[in-house]
């Protein structure tokens, strides 16, 4: 008997968190490698938010708090839906976690029985079908490819759902493709899901300040009211305000499904860090004009490595609406030959040869559902970003 659970062998470590710790293990050992796979800002935690952290455990607010989260965060949180996506919510519809990928667990968990089935767009965030897959529920996915932006259709979501269908998963702006719903996009895929009473709609909105070129963001519940009460929104703090290490995530819905997401959190974190959740209140309730700053700065690179990359031979890359990604095809890479005589046959033998041959780390396609293609995080240093697409460009001309 073994003593490792069998549940753990239907899902896979993070690839992107393997990513970076392998760029992180290289560049300790002394190689010069550019790790271009973390899904982080460069930027700095506001200062207001680091300061009020540090006010709060002067105050001693360093002891153990709600389980769902402080009143006051949650107030904040509340505030934040109302002010910015005109949603109205109480404190008893929010759960704060440890994180926006402690919420998806905590609502699959709670809410997912064997053979449930979970409707998720590809190319999809690497964590979503592990998750369902931990919950016991079977992940369902629809191919959302470059020819349509990497975002579904209504006529496609249409087919996909089944009597089993509990959930449709959405993130827009995406992970890993930067892709972003218009709200007559989404409206498409709302009406779908108003003649499915039985489906319920999770929707992932962490970059929802991070978009581009006059882009408007729209939420699922925000486009169409009727499905309110079959909406559960997640949010956080951790891209729009570079605090991806402060732990610090939101969900907001049906108060049933926060009360069973409460059960679960009970047992496993009890709640996230109070420091963290203090920090968190003034980031949502605090001065919110560096967000633009910060976009501007992300624009420029965005655009610098879409067109770096278009350069390159064998790589066609989209520009995408929002986030800090672009997820380029390499199919003109695939069946080409590398100058050590290996022949490149996946995305994974790519993102292999661009690490071995010009020290870039990327994340292969494989590993979000949709191939051939690899992600580029442009959070990192415009000068950093030049020299990872000049390597990237020398590496596809040396292929024969």
């Amino acid at each position: 008997m073994s003593i490792i659970a069998s549940r753990l062998s239907r899902i896979q470590p993070s690839a992107t968190m393997a990513v970076t710790g392998r760029a992180q293990e290289l560049k300790a050992a002394g190689v010069d490698v550019i790790g271009l796979g973390a899904g982080e800002p460069d930027f700095d935690t506001p200062e207001n938010a680091k300061d009020a952290a540090i006010q709060a455990m002067r105050d001693g607010k360093t002891k153990y708090t709600l389980v769902p989260g402080t009143m006051e965060l949650r107030e904040a949180v509340c505030a934040k839906f109302k002010r910015e996506n005109n949603l109205d919510y109480t404190p008893a519809q929010i759960q704060v976690a440890a994180g926006g990928k402690q919420s998806i667990y905590n609502a699959m968990m709670a809410t997912l029985n064997e053979g449930d089935e979970v409707l998720i767009p590809t190319p999809y965030w690497v964590s979503y079908p592990d998750i369902v897959l931990l919950a016991e529920g079977t992940p369902v996915f629809i191919e959302a490819s470059q020819d349509t932006g990497f975002k579904i259709t209504g006529e496609q979501l249409e087919a996909a759902i089944t009597p089993k269908t509990k959930w449709l998963m959405l993130n827009s702006p995406s992970n890993p493709s930067g892709a972003a719903y218009t709200k007559d996009e989404l409206k498409a895929l709302t009406d779908v899901l108003l003649r499915h009473e039985h489906v319920y709609v999770m929707t992932d909105d962490i970059y929802e300040h991070i978009i581009y070129d006059d882009f408007e963001f729209s939420t699922p519940a925000q486009v169409e009211p009727k499905l309110y009460d079959r909406t559960l929104t997640l949010n956080g703090v951790s891209k729009a305000y570079a605090m991806t290490g402060w732990r610090i995530g939101y969900a907001a819905g049906p108060e049933e499904i926060i009360k069973a997401m409460n059960k679960v959190q009970s047992q496993s974190t009890s709640h996230a860090t109070s420091i963290s959740q203090a920090a968190a209140v003034e980031a949502l309730n605090g001065p919110q004009d560096f967000i633009a700053s910060n976009n501007a700065v992300f624009k420029e690179r965005r655009d610098l490595v879409v067109k770096m990359l278009n350069d390159a031979d064998g790589i066609e890359c989209l520009t995408p609406e929002g986030a800090f990604y672009v997820y380029p095809s390499c199919a003109g890479m695939i069946g080409k030959t590398t100058p050590d005589g290996k022949k490149l046959e996946s995305d994974m033998d790519v993102a292999t040869y661009l690490l071995e041959a010009e020290g870039v780390a990327v994340v292969f396609g494989e590993a979000f559902g949709l191939s051939p293609y690899f992600r580029v995080s442009y959070a990192t240093a415009t000068e950093v970003l030049i020299e990872a697409c000049t390597r990237i460009q020398r590496a596809c001309a040396a292929l024969s």
